[in-house]
């Protein structure tokens, strides 16, 4: 369980890492109303059983391992839990939500500010994650 989180964890660090270095980016280089059609077509897509299996099974597997009694698991857990599903959920989804709402170039200027940030934190905390598991596989 514990390696399975790590690779977990790992898979979605490099998600998170690729937004960051690669499609908002891109995204913020396009024209605000292609940038923010493309986000609007992102966040639909994303709700999908790869993703989504992946994304809150991690978490699942996370914790059963952290239930292994390992220290650096328990660390693990706790990382990819805050910095993958309690960040997405409680400051990702409400302005992937206000964005569809909205969809103005005042409001994408706004999101890219406090979006993008964040997700940095995802992806770093989800790296961290997967090196606690691996730590833990090692013990």
């Amino acid at each position: 369980m514990t390696i399975i989180a790590a690779l977990g964890c790992g898979m979605m660090a490099g998600v998170f890492f690729a937004f960051s270095a690669m499609v908002m980016p891109g995204l913020r280089r396009a024209e605000p109303a292609v940038g923010v059609a493309a986000m609007r077509a992102i966040n639909l897509a994303v709700v999908n059983p790869a993703f989504i299996g992946v994304f809150v099974g991690t978490a699942v597997v996370g914790v059963v391992a952290a239930f292994e009694g390992d220290p650096w698991a328990w660390a693990g857990a706790a990382l990819y839990v805050l910095g993958g599903i309690v960040l997405t959920g409680a400051f990702h989804i409400p302005r992937n939500n206000e964005l569809e709402r909205l969809g103005t170039t005042e409001y994408w200027t706004r999101y890219l500010r406090e979006w993008v940030p964040a997700n940095h934190l995802r992806a770093l905390l989800s790296l961290a994650a997967a090196a606690s598991f691996t730590l833990a596989a090692l013990d």
